[in-house]
């Protein structure tokens, strides 16, 4: 049974900014979304207002473990939205007994600053989540530390697929509802393809014909826009990947995709590129972290790249 999160925080009023009423910190509602969109659009400029838009839409129309915030919390001041840190809940691919929760998106007016740490106590309080950051800032890894974070992904490689040899007798079909070589999937699995699909994602199965394996990407830019990759979401072991990398790329370059990107420094063999050991770090907190193969559920992919 999940922990039933009703976390208010109030702060008196002599202590809020001159004529300021109470500060409060509370879970978001559906009514508040209207103002979470104007604070994420102000607090992130180089995002549109439609990205936040889609995304929180995603967020409300998505199942998630009962019990939790389904958009995380707001800070408010006489009533009035001041700051705004979202959260993603989901349960573990290979293992739903167990929670994490991404932790996306903070941003306080700067005349509420002194009160941020109220979002940052409601959103860790509950012991039995993994915690996880996905897009920290360079600036921001000492506090994670302090936060109690720690690193559980170092870097990202990028290589070309298209340059491994594949492996003879395998097809590589698109999931993109339900039916075929999906059906030989667990139901965890099944729906999570089958859900990342519905977000714009790449679902995949490479099926040699006594087994499938599934992989999930999501199309992102690099060199300042000019190349589409395709960034691993999923997949149960990246060993997998490197098995049917070649395979993977002739379906890829089909689509004018000619990179793709996975978490991770350590040496991997067949995989033709580059690792790049300070890029887009992921940290954890907790007893749970996800596998450098695992980015299912986050906000890579409910809000995108």
């Amino acid at each position: 049974m999940a922990e039933q999160v009703n976390t208010q925080i109030m702060v008196n009023a002599s202590a809020a900014p001159e004529g300021q009423d109470a500060i409060r910190c509370r879970p978001i509602e559906l009514a508040d979304l209207p103002a979470i969109t104007a604070l994420l659009v102000r607090g992130f400029p180089e995002r549109d207002r439609g990205y936040w838009e889609q995304g929180l839409i995603r967020l409300r129309d998505r199942d998630l473990p009962e019990g939790y915030p389904r958009f995380g919390f707001v800070l408010t001041a006489g009533g009035r939205a001041v700051g705004v840190l979202l959260q993603l809940f989901s349960a573990a691919p290979d293992a739903p007994a167990v929670i994490r929760c991404n932790v996306s998106s903070w941003f306080v007016e700067p005349a509420f600053r002194p009160y941020a740490s109220l979002l940052v106590s409601a959103a860790l309080r509950l012991k039995n989540v993994t915690y996880t950051n996905m897009t920290a800032a360079p600036h921001t890894w000492p506090i994670l530390r302090a936060q109690g974070y720690r690193r559980y992904s170092q870097g990202q490689a990028f290589f070309v697929p298209l340059l491994t040899a594949p492996v003879p007798n395998v097809t590589v079909r698109q999931v993109a509802g339900e039916g075929g070589a999906i059906e030989r999937l667990d139901p965890q699995t099944a729906a999570l393809l089958q859900r990342h699909a519905g977000y714009g994602c790449l679902s995949l199965i490479c099926d040699t014909g006594q087994d499938v394996f599934p992989f999930v990407f999501v199309p992102r830019s690099t060199a300042r826009n000019f190349v589409t990759a395709a960034q691993l979401v999923y997949c149960r072991d990246v060993a997998e990947l490197r098995r049917f990398a070649g395979n993977i790329g002739r379906f890829l370059i089909r689509r004018g995709i000619a990179i793709a990107v996975v978490d991770g420094t350590a040496p991997r063999p067949r995989l033709v590129g580059i690792a790049f050991r300070e890029k887009a770090p992921r940290y954890a907190r907790g007893a749970d972290p996800p596998a450098a193969s695992d980015l299912a559920d986050t906000e890579l992919v409910i809000f995108g790249p």
